[in-house]
């Protein structure tokens, strides 16, 4: 058995919120901008201590990046933040023309992403999101599994310079990792050691990764569990370091399966060291209305679909 001690079921957006409000009270220069979600967000604590270094946008998400891209000239450090589907789809061009093209200095935080966002249903539930804006030179993509995760990576990004991603969701989910953690962009995390298969996790499916690690000991197979936080940069070496043990890989991931984490491991290894690979991700398809669980469920994003993949990858080895 490999304990993992849940400190108290939280969600996401609510560690954004309050790593966004330590910032404010530690850099002067982080400012915030919503698209008429604060609440949605956890922004109003931030809003109501700092009112003058708060804009609200409203229903203009195209604006607001715009906006955030100028107030970097002044050495302002935008923190923007809207669902995910509005983060990215909506407003492509705006994100590659006036911050990616000119390395603005934008964090683009990203709340409710993936099938978890649950009933507003597939207009909201971009599972895309990894794959566009990994895509774009130059910015690094944050997907955090946890509350405490969520709150370190919100600390950290505000000290790197350039465009980030930060992706998180919306159902409070197990809060596991260390409070007081050290976040470090493009540094994968290794949760389990094992012998037998890779598994690679990112955002709510790290949490699953171990459940099925669990189950997966109780049959005598020793799974090697990775917490990949920053799908941009991949941290390279620890996956390889992983399979050049294990000869062979499962990725799980909160996204489409073209496009996410999983390929971007593919490409690792197809380029180093050659090995079986399975998926866990939605099969190239949209979302639905549902409650979360039932949801990661239907679409396989349990841990239970991570033992069959688990089980099956194992038995492709030579």
């Amino acid at each position: 058995m490999i304990d993992f001690i849940n400190k108290g079921n939280n969600d996401t957006r609510s560690g954004f919120g309050a790593g966004l409000l330590e910032l404010g009270r530690t850099n002067k220069n982080v400012v915030a901008l919503c698209a008429d979600l604060t609440g949605s967000l956890k922004m109003n604590e931030f809003k109501n201590e700092f009112p003058n270094r708060f804009i609200q946008v409203g229903i203009a998400e195209a604006n607001m990046m715009g906006i955030a891209a100028g107030l970097t000239i002044g050495d302002k450090i935008p923190f923007t933040g809207t669902f995910a589907n509005f983060s990215t789809g909506r407003v492509y061009d705006q994100i590659r023309q006036s911050i990616a093209y000119s390395n603005k200095n934008v964090k683009i935080c990203a709340s409710h992403a993936g099938i978890t966002l649950g009933e507003d249903g597939a207009t909201h539930q971009i599972l895309e999101d990894l794959g566009l804006m990994k895509m774009l030179p130059g910015m690094t993509v944050i997907n955090t599994c946890d509350y405490n995760q969520t709150k370190a990576a919100t600390i950290e990004i505000a000290k790197h310079i350039g465009p980030v991603y930060l992706r998180f969701g919306r159902p409070k989910v197990p809060n596991f990792t260390a409070e007081n953690q050290n976040f470090i962009i493009g540094k994968g995390v290794k949760l389990i050691n094992g012998n037998d298969v890779t598994i690679v996790s990112t955002g709510h499916l790290v949490w699953q990764s171990i459940i099925a690690a669990n189950k997966l000991s109780n049959e005598g197979i020793k799974a090697d569990v990775i917490n990949i936080h920053t799908i941009k940069p991949l941290d390279k070496q620890i996956i390889l370091d992983s399979i050049s043990k294990t000869n062979c890989i499962v990725s799980c991931e909160e996204h489409n399966i073209i496009g996410g984490l999983g390929e971007s491991i593919s490409r690792l290894i197809v380029k180093n060291i050659l090995c079986p690979m399975e998926f866990v991700g939605v099969n190239d398809t949209f979302g639905e209305s549902g409650k979360p669980e039932e949801l990661m469920k239907k679409y396989k994003l349990d841990s239970e679909n991570i033992i069959k993949k688990c089980r099956k990858v194992i038995s492709r080895k030579k």
